[in-house]
């Protein structure tokens, strides 16, 4: 079910954004987007790099002004007045905010001064917050000497230091190691286990499919497709996936086998992999037989099972692994 045609209790929606369309000279960054969110949800805001993502979160923070369109968290006219509603917000920005000649406590504290917070009051907030966080041995520590893993940390400390209603995290476990990207993962679990509303934009399926509950896909800053994932994953349950590597041109055996085996669905998904989904159990021993009559190679075979992944390539038309590439490209992988 698309996001027109679901109906969302006025109660229980914090942000409402219709049409909203933002343009830079002749290039339309946003175009006519419009979704909501729901008090204590996870939303996951999907697309590749130059999508819009960050374009919708700055236009939603009140660091940018749109074209057209309108803006209402917690029921404030944020298109009138950007400023109304950021005392409810936190915001986690790709690329750290933070001063580097700080210690990680300074700059929590300086944070604090910034919404407001009395001095005692934020001393006590950032000291829970680098217990919280597992930062309490580098509290002292200048800022820039962090690793990639604990700016990250401490950026989202510093995102969250005035209690906000809502938290926009953009591509929070980007450029991060593994084991760091799962901390914050679990970081973002329990702040929504609090009640923290969270946005949150990602290259990352199966970080998306792993915290959110509804997801929008955005491409050439349009929305294609926003649902929840349960319903996003339905029309592949109960199908058979499997995924071959083959010796010769994927594009040609897909046809060959096509012709042979017309009940199941054929699919080119890179160099040498086809992909094969059918709704009744695939039998594998036919055709790797049948492969090898016509002289094709199968270097290896195995079962998927459906992802959101999936969804997202179909609904999209974009390869989920360009996400994976672009993601790197900014430092690692999560």
């Amino acid at each position: 079910m698309d996001e027109s045609m679901q109906i969302i209790d006025d109660q229980n929606t914090l942000i409402n954004v219709v049409k909203l369309t933002k343009k830079f000279d002749d290039i339309t960054a946003v175009n006519e987007i419009s979704f909501s969110l729901k008090k204590g949800e996870i939303f996951g805001f999907l697309g590749p790099n130059g999508a819009g993502k960050t374009t919708t979160i700055n236009m939603l923070t009140g660091l940018s002004r749109p074209n057209s369109g309108t803006i209402q968290v917690a029921g404030q006219d944020c298109t009138k007045n950007p400023k109304a509603a950021q005392h409810l917000i936190g915001i986690v920005p790709d690329e750290s905010n933070l001063y580097p000649e700080l210690s990680g406590f300074d700059n929590l504290c300086f944070c604090a001064s910034l919404y407001g917070m009395f001095k005692d009051e934020r001393q006590k907030r950032a000291r829970q917050l680098l217990e919280s966080f597992g930062l309490t041995d580098a509290a002292s520590r200048k800022f820039g000497g962090y690793s990639k893993g604990m700016k990250r940390k401490l950026t989202i400390a510093a995102g969250i230091i005035h209690y906000p209603q809502i938290l926009f995290l953009d591509e929070p476990t980007t450029g991060i190691d593994v084991a760091s990207a799962r901390q914050i993962r679990q970081l973002i679990s329990d702040l929504n286990n609090t009640g923290t509303t969270i946005f949150l934009t990602t290259h990352y399926i199966e970080e998306a499919e792993r915290l959110c509950e509804r997801i929008s896909f955005i491409v050439k800053g349009q929305i294609v497709k926003t649902d929840f994932v349960k319903n996003l994953l339905q029309p592949l349950m109960g199908k058979q996936i499997m995924l071959i590597s083959v010796s010769k041109n994927p594009a040609d055996s897909s046809r060959m086998l096509a012709n042979g085996f017309p009940d199941y669905k054929f699919q080119t998904v890179s160099s040498g992999q086809i992909r094969i989904e059918s709704v009744k159990p695939i039998n594998l021993g036919q055709l790797v037989r049948f492969m090898e009559e016509q002289k094709i190679e199968v270097m290896e075979a195995r079962r998927l099972v459906p992802t959101l992944e999936d969804i997202f390539v179909r609904v999209t038309g974009i390869e989920a692994g360009i996400l994976k590439k672009e993601a790197e490209k900014k430092g690692g992988a999560a």
